[in-house]
């Protein structure tokens, strides 16, 4: 019995019957990946892992301005700066919590209305309202609100008018019938610099909900709350997931609106470390304080991406 070799393929000819080109190494193929990666892993040693390390060894010295600092593995600094600054601590995190509970609640509402109300046209020009802000400077904006807080301002007229600092002031957000260099002037300057952050993630997470999810709720005789409750706000988690973070991360270092919206009694940890580095020169407690607030931070953002039970952020 005689078998038969079978054929080879017939190999493909370019249409202009050159010759066709010789196939890239495998080795090569699989190295395009990690060049692709290099810029970025360059970038991130230059301006991430380089300058941390650099932080850590500034945490561990001991010395001055004048006589220099040296590296002694002094990590009772952490523990003088933990202590002296706690209170700093407990406003950051306290004010980042009620900001990004103020922008959740305010900006849940505005992203459910462009993505599932407005028409397409609308659409747009409510987005660029949304970010809008963003094309003046933070420190703009912040002076803005000092002006619009201000003592003889209609808003604090208006305010007292209704008699809400009474009650404002009761619950020791305002002193008297000022708003100004109060903790409910930091929290509005934290809420309206931070809000765009929530809106966005938001937004992209509900305008990725299929309408017909809706239809089919309302089909089933299911009520506008329940039907956002059992479809539309579970399906949006990853995005509120998302826009609480970016807004309490960055709110938690800021130091700009207590600065400017506060008093010494409203400072935030943001402001100790920089009165640390550029006005006391006590670069190792700052770095300390700097290294404090990243951990806290981010034990806080893990412990809430356990509880919130989902890795997706859109």
């Amino acid at each position: 019995m005689t078998t038969t070799t079978p054929a080879a393929p017939p190999q493909a000819v370019p249409p202009d019957g050159g010759a066709l080109p010789a196939p890239a190494p495998k080795a090569k193929r699989r190295l395009t990946p990690y060049w692709l990666l290099l810029p970025g892993v360059a970038w991130l040693v230059v301006f991430f892992a380089v300058p941390m390390l650099y932080q850590g060894s500034t945490s561990l010295q001991t010395g001055s301005l004048e006589d220099g600092f040296r590296v002694t593995w002094h990590l009772a600094t952490y523990w003088d700066a933990l202590v002296e600054y706690k209170w700093h601590f407990v406003r950051s995190f306290g004010y980042a919590a009620t900001a990004t509970l103020l922008c959740l609640a305010i900006g849940y509402p505005l992203a459910y209305t462009i993505a599932f109300k407005a028409s397409k046209r609308w659409r747009s020009v409510l987005l660029i309202l949304v970010i809008a802000p963003f094309f003046t400077s933070f420190l703009i904006r912040t002076l803005a609100w000092k002006t619009i807080l201000s003592d003889g301002g209609p808003v604090v007229g208006v305010l007292n008018t209704l008699h809400v600092l009474d009650v404002t002031s009761a619950i020791g957000l305002t002193s008297g019938d000022r708003v100004l260099a109060t903790p409910l002037a930091v929290v509005c300057g934290l809420t309206y610099n931070f809000l765009p952050f929530m809106i966005l993630p938001l937004y992209t997470s509900l305008e990725r909900i299929d309408p017909r999810l809706h239809e089919a709720a309302g089909d089933l005789y299911a009520r506008p709350f329940t039907t956002f409750r059992k479809i539309t706000f579970p399906i949006s988690l990853p995005g509120v997931v998302a826009g609480t973070l970016l807004t309490f991360i960055p709110a938690s270092g800021d130091y700009i609106n207590a600065q400017l919206l506060g008093s010494p009694s409203e400072q935030m940890v943001g402001n100790g470390i920089q009165k640390q580095f550029l006005n006391v020169l006590d670069y190792p407690t700052a770095a300390a304080l700097s290294f404090i607030l990243m951990a806290l931070i981010l034990g806080m953002v893990t412990v809430y991406m356990r509880k919130a039970g989902t890795e997706e952020l859109v």
